[in-house]
C-alpha cells in the first residue's frame, strides 16, 4: 500500500512539470525539441555573426532589427493561413522554413545575406508561434489552455538551460568549427520540432481532412462573424484587442531585463561581481521551470486573468525599486539586493505570461485564433526591438529614477488592462465576466467544449 503512495505522489510530482499523456505531451515534446537548439543559438550568435561572419557589431544589430520588424508583419497573415489551412500543417512547414533559415546562416559571409537570412529565420519563428497556439487552441479545451501554456513555458526554459550549456562548450572552445556546430544543432532541432508535430491530429477550423474531425462551434458574437476574414486589417479593426495588445506589449519591455538592462546596471551602476549576471539568470530559468506551473493554475478566466496582470505590475514595481537600491553598495551586498529583485522579478514575470496567456486566447474569435495569436505575438517582437533602446536609456542612462519609471510604466499598464479587457469582452458581445472557475465561460455561461475527434490515437 505504501508502495502505491509513493507512486502516486511521484505521478503527482511529475504532472506538475510534465503535461499529460496526449497530444499534450506531444506538444511539449515539440518544445523542447527546438529550444535546445535555440538556447545553443542565443548565447553564440553574436559572436559568430562578428567572428565567423566577420560583421560589425552595429550591423548585426541593425540587421536583426530589420528582421525582427519583417517578422512582426509576417506574424498576422502566416497565423491567419493556420486559420485557413490548418495550423499542423503550416506549423510543420514553418518549423522546416526555420531550419532552412537556420542552415543559411551556415553560408552567409556578407551583410546583405545576413539580412535576407535573418528575415527569413524571423519570418518562419514569428510565423510558427501563431500556428502552434492555433493548433494548441484547436487540440485543447478552453480550460485546459492556460495550465498547457504554462507547462510549455517551463519545457521551453529546461530545453533553453539545456542548449545554453552546450552552447557555452561552444564557447569556451571558441573554434569556427564549434559555432558552425551550434549553428548546425539548431538547424537539426527544428526539424526534429517537424517531426514530432506530424506525430498530432490535424485540425480545422471549418474543414475535414484526413478523416479527422475538429469542428468547433462557438457563437461568435456580435461583430465577430468571420466578416472581414480575407481583410489583411481584419484584426486591426478589432481595436479592444488591439489596446490588450498593446498594453501586453508595454508588460513585455521586461524581457530584455536579463540580457541586458541588468547585465549594464550591474557593470556600469554596482560593485557586484560580473558572475552574478550568470547567477541570476540560472535563478531566473529554474524558477520559471519549477513554479510557472503552479502559477498559473489559478488563472481560469479573463476575472482572475486581469487580477493576475494587474498583481505582477505591482510587484514589478516593488522589484524595480529594489534593483535601484543595489547601486552605490559593498560588492556582497549588492548581489543579495539584486538577488532580491531578481526574484521578484521573476514572480511579476510568471503572473504576466499566466494572465495574458488567457487574455490573448479567450479575447479572440474561435475559428481565428491563429491570425489573432500572430498579432498577439508581434508584442514580443517589438518588446525585443524596442526593449534595448528603452531599457538602456531609463537604467544606464538615467540610474534610479529610470528604474522608478520603468515600474511605474508597468504598474500603469498592468491596472490599464482592467478596462481594456472590459471593452473587449462587451464588444464581442458578452453582458458580464464570468466567475472564472473551472468549467465556465469566462465571458458568462457553461464553457462550450471543443467538437474535436481525433480517431487516431496519438502515441
Amino acid at each position: 500500500m505504501s508502495n502505491r503512495a509513493t507512486a502516486a505522489e511521484a505521478s503527482v510530482r511529475a504532472n506538475r512539470v510534465i503535461p499529460p499523456a496526449g497530444p499534450q505531451r506531444v506538444l511539449a515534446l515539440a518544445q523542447l525539441s527546438n529550444s535546445v537548439g535555440d538556447g545553443a543559438y542565443y548565447v553564440t550568435s553574436a559572436l559568430y555573426f562578428t567572428h565567423v561572419v566577420g560583421l560589425a557589431p552595429a550591423r548585426v544589430g541593425l540587421g536583426l532589427t530589420i528582421a525582427w520588424a519583417v517578422g512582426s508583419v509576417a506574424g498576422v497573415p502566416l497565423g491567419r493561413l493556420a486559420d485557413r489551412r490548418g495550423p499542423r500543417g503550416t506549423a510543420v512547414l514553418l518549423a522546416l522554413a526555420t531550419s532552412t533559415a537556420v542552415a543559411s546562416f551556415l553560408v552567409v559571409r556578407g551583410f546583405v545575406p545576413f539580412v535576407l537570412a535573418a528575415c527569413a529565420y524571423a519570418t518562419a519563428q514569428s510565423g510558427l508561434a501563431a500556428a502552434r497556439q492555433a493548433l494548441l487552441a484547436g487540440l485543447v479545451s478552453r480550460q485546459e489552455r492556460t495550465g498547457l501554456l504554462a507547462h510549455l513555458q517551463s519545457t521551453l526554459n529546461a530545453g533553453l538551460a539545456v542548449g545554453a550549456g552546450l552552447g557555452g562548450l561552444a564557447l569556451n572552445a571558441g573554434s569556427r568549427v564549434a559555432y558552425l556546430g551550434v549553428f548546425a544543432l539548431d538547424a537539426a532541432s527544428f526539424l526534429l520540432c517537424a517531426a514530432v508535430l506530424l506525430r498530432l491530429p490535424a485540425v480545422d477550423g471549418t474543414h475535414t481532412r484526413n478523416g479527422t474531425h475538429a469542428r468547433v462551434e462557438v457563437d461568435q458574437g456580435p461583430g465577430r462573424d468571420g466578416a472581414g476574414r480575407g481583410d489583411a486589417s481584419g484584426v486591426l479593426r478589432d481595436r479592444p484587442y488591439a489596446v490588450v495588445t498593446l498594453l501586453n506589449t508595454v508588460l513585455l519591455l521586461r524581457m530584455p531585463l536579463l540580457s541586458l538592462g541588468i547585465p549594464l546596471w550591474i557593470a556600469e551602476r554596482t560593485a557586484a561581481p560580473t558572475w552574478t549576471v550568470s547567477a541570476l539568470f540560472v535563478l531566473n530559468t529554474g524558477a520559471v521551470m519549477l513554479f510557472q506551473v503552479r502559477t498559473a493554475r489559478g488563472v481560469t478566466g479573463t476575472a482572475s486573468a486581469t487580477r493576475a496582470v494587474r498583481r505582477s505590475g505591482l510587484v514589478m514595481l516593488a522589484s524595480c525599486a529594489v534593483f535601484a537600491l543595489s547601486a552605490g553598495v559593498s560588492p556582497w551586498t549588492a548581489v543579495g539586493v539584486l538577488a532580491v529583485g531578481a526574484v521578484l522579478q521573476v514572480v511579476a514575470e510568471m503572473q504576466q505570461s499566466a494572465g495574458s496567456w488567457q487574455l490573448s486566447f479567450d479575447l479572440a474569435p474561435p475559428d481565428r485564433v491563429g491570425e489573432y495569436q500572430g498579432f498577439f505575438g508581434t508584442g514580443v517582437t517589438v518588446a525585443r526591438t524596442l526593449g534595448p533602446l528603452v531599457l538602456t536609456a531609463l537604467l544606464v542612462g538615467w540610474g534610479t529614477p529610470g528604474w522608478l519609471l520603468l515600474g511605474a510604466l508597468t504598474l500603469a499598464a498592468s491596472y490599464a488592462m482592467g478596462p481594456a479587457v472590459r471593452w473587449a469582452a462587451k464588444s464581442r458581445g458578452a453582458e458580464g465576466q464570468g466567475t472564472g472557475s473551472r468549467g465556465t465561460d469566462p465571458f458568462g455561461g457553461p464553457a462550450p467544449e471543443p467538437t474535436l475527434k481525433r480517431p487516431v490515437p496519438v502515441n
